[in-house]
């Protein structure tokens, strides 16, 4: 015989309709794509848990399966994936584990992408160009996401291409913390806070307040009709005889960075420090950023960093802990504002 639900009577006093309360409670469940395994092995752990065994198929085709390998009803489901290359298969991916989900009747489910794919592409930069940014966000919604987290948006407007509730997490802490850590005396007494271009300048100048260090800018121009191409016109701000901490959402070819790099040096910057959350490292970064002009590069493992692009003065640092903290405030109604001093 079936246990028997608690019972609630109509109660007009205290306005509690009458209904039934059921013995089951909340479970945090985490599931992981393949495309960083091991970053949704980290979170899970931070979490205390484990990720949710699922069989994954790419067929001759190229089509792909996937399938939860255990009971996710009425679970509170966090899906890792992050989208490194190849990042249309990941993003496919993606939406094939969340129709999954929702038709194993996951209760709620959060998409955490720390890098969020076509961030980029947020508006027309000319006509008949698409704004694939908002076509994945309805290909999310669509697919049964009810959330979304990710870290550090190329633009912030991309949250409002959902519906739903989006937590825009940021990095810095966890780039700040390195920093301020490793730098010398002498190296923060001289420190200046670069942004490579003027589109980064808000958040190079709550780094600039968080250091405790002046602002500079970079000036640039990008041919629009010629990718990965840029040309530094000017700096604006004091950067001679500065140590130059050019901070940026991610990296993707190198070629801003080591532009900016070289016009610091040029202007007589004692030592610039690269500092970034996303490491898309497309060809030829990996070659371009060990670059004379950067004497150190650091980043975050949103993106897996694979050994191949790995090269001397490159830092990656763990992502993982902020996520499950991010993770274990949603699950639990909490606060995630509260993270990034009311920022996110």
């Amino acid at each position: 015989m079936g246990r028997k639900n608690k019972t609630i009577d109509l109660d007009r006093d205290q306005d509690i309709a009458p209904g039934l309360v059921a013995k089951t409670k909340k479970r945090l469940v985490v599931a992981s794509g393949r495309s960083h395994p091991e970053l949704a092995a980290e979170v899970a752990e931070a979490l205390g848990t484990q990720i949710v065994p699922t069989e994954y198929r790419t067929f001759a085709s190229g089509e792909i399966l996937t399938r939860f390998e255990v009971s996710i009803r009425g679970c509170d489901l966090f899906l890792v994936q992050s989208f490194g290359p190849p990042v249309n298969e990941w993003l496919m991916e993606t939406l094939i584990m969340l129709d999954a989900a929702k038709r194993a009747s996951a209760k709620r489910i959060t998409v955490v992408m720390p890098y969020y794919p076509y961030s980029r592409q947020d508006k027309k930069g000319r006509g008949r160009e698409p704004i694939s940014a908002r076509l994945v966000a309805d290909l999310l919604k669509t697919a049964g996401a009810d959330r979304v987290m990710s870290v550090d948006l190329h633009a912030a407007q991309i949250q409002g291409f959902f519906d739903g509730p989006v937590d825009h997490l940021f990095a810095k802490p966890v780039l700040l913390e390195y920093f301020q850590r490793t730098l010398s005396p002498e190296d923060r007494d001289a420190l200046t806070v670069v942004s490579p271009d003027t589109g980064r300048v808000r958040v190079a100048d709550t780094w600039s307040d968080s250091l405790g260090a002046p602002l500079a800018i970079i000036h640039k121009r990008r041919d629009p009709n010629v990718a990965n191409q840029v040309t530094v016109n000017e700096i604006v701000g004091r950067v001679d005889g500065r140590v130059c901490l050019l901070v940026d959402d991610m990296i993707d070819t190198g070629g801003t960075i080591v532009k900016a790099a070289e016009a610091l040096k040029k202007n007589g910057a004692s030592k610039v420090i690269v500092a970034a959350t996303h490491a898309v490292f497309s060809h030829p970064a990996a070659q371009r950023l060990q670059s004379e002009a950067i004497d150190e590069v650091v980043v975050t493992d949103s993106i897996p960093v694979p050994e191949a692009k790995q090269f001397p003065g490159l830092t990656v640092l763990p992502i993982a802990p902020m996520l499950a903290r991010a993770i274990q405030a949603v699950f639990e109604d909490g606060s995630v504002t509260s993270m990034f001093d009311g920022a996110a």
